[in-house]
């Protein structure tokens, strides 16, 4: 397992994450466990959960977990929660709030039974709340012990920059990540948002690196899923999700052009996916999101691949979501490329 910095920060965590949001859902307490054990003993070091995930169930199956292993094993552990999304039916049950959010936070510590998180991420933006109302309790927070690092999950890159801007010039807690959706299927971030996080510092965390599915090869260009799989189980929003990815030529052809790399390699398909997103710049951690070990196993597995330049190139090639002419085009070409006349 390679390790890497948290970000701007200097504590250290595994390459790859165990992502829990099937905990207590998907996966019922003795697999959830079993899951833990075997990530840490492959040499994982962080987990990632939030107090929305299976109601609060997740961070009580961690809580649980982390009370009955030996300390040199739970010494190790990086631990990162969430916070934003709504734990009840009240009007204060979500959002960035100070107020929402010292109660989200408390209340994740006590299922997690430990006295602070070394990460602790806005799981959103809030329109509603005043953005240095929650970054100053983020600070306070740090201040009080609560949290080592304050991050954020699913901000886009205007949303991110100003509050980097409103940090540095408040001088409070700085961001160490930002957790975004990423994988062969999902570039868009390359855009704007990793590079405002290459500009601030900030680790990137994606999640669903396998495009929900999609890069494992459960699903093929000549028929639809159906039975048990979790489309075919939500046909109000599965299907939908499913027909709009499925009618686009380059969904496919990225899924071929992954299985072709694999089949060459001897690997899974997830494996090749979870190796090119990993090598991406800024990345500190990969999420891993198993249901099942065997799932698990195999994820685990593409901590040792390392794909070629070729191999990358024709992954970049043809998942390459294109960015039309402005501004992203030419002119930004131009803008990143600028040399000095004569200059080598």
């Amino acid at each position: 397992m390679e390790y890497r910095t948290l970000g701007g920060s200097g504590a250290v965590v595994s390459a790859f994450a165990l992502g829990t949001m099937t905990f207590g859902h998907e996966s019922d307490e003795a697999t959830a466990h079993a899951q833990l054990d075997r990530f840490v003993e492959a040499g994982g070091t962080f987990i990632d959960t939030a107090d929305v995930y299976t109601a609060g169930a997740s961070e009580e199956i961690i809580g649980r977990w982390l009370a009955s292993r030996p300390a040199d094993v739970t010494e190790r552990v990086v631990l990162a929660t969430k916070g934003r999304f709504p734990m009840g039916d009240g009007p204060n049950d979500l959002g960035l709030s100070r107020r929402h959010l010292r109660r989200a936070l408390d209340a994740s510590l006590r299922r997690l039974g430990v006295d602070a998180v070394d990460l602790y991420q806005l799981h959103s933006w809030d329109p509603l709340t005043p953005l240095e109302e929650t970054l100053r309790f983020l600070d306070d927070a740090v201040t009080a012990g609560k949290i080592a690092y304050p991050g954020l999950s699913n901000f886009t890159g205007w949303q991110l920059q100003k509050a980097c801007d409103l940090i540095d010039v408040r001088g409070w807690a700085k961001l160490v990540t930002l957790q975004p959706q990423y994988s062969l299927l999902v570039r868009e971030i390359e855009w704007e948002i990793v590079p405002a996080c290459q500009e601030n510092g900030l680790g990137l965390l994606p999640w669903s690196p396998l495009g929900g599915g999609w890069l494992t090869g459960k699903y093929t260009r000549d028929s639809r899923p159906s039975g048990a799989t979790r489309l075919g189980e939500q046909p109000d929003r599965g299907m939908e999700g499913y027909d709009r990815r499925s009618t686009r030529d380059r969904t496919w052809d990225v899924v071929e052009a992954v299985e072709e790399v694999a089949k060459a390699r001897g690997t899974s398909m997830a494996q090749v996916a979870l190796a090119w997103v990993c090598d991406r710049p800024a990345v500190t951690s990969v999420l891993l999101g198993a249901r099942t070990m065997d799932q698990l196993e195999d994820n685990l597995a593409a901590a040792d691949v390392r794909l070629s330049e070729e191999e990358t190139a024709r992954l970049d090639a043809v998942s390459d979501p294109g960015v039309g002419d402005y501004p992203y085009g030419e002119l930004g070409v131009e803008q990143r490329s600028r040399r000095i006349e004569g200059q080598r």
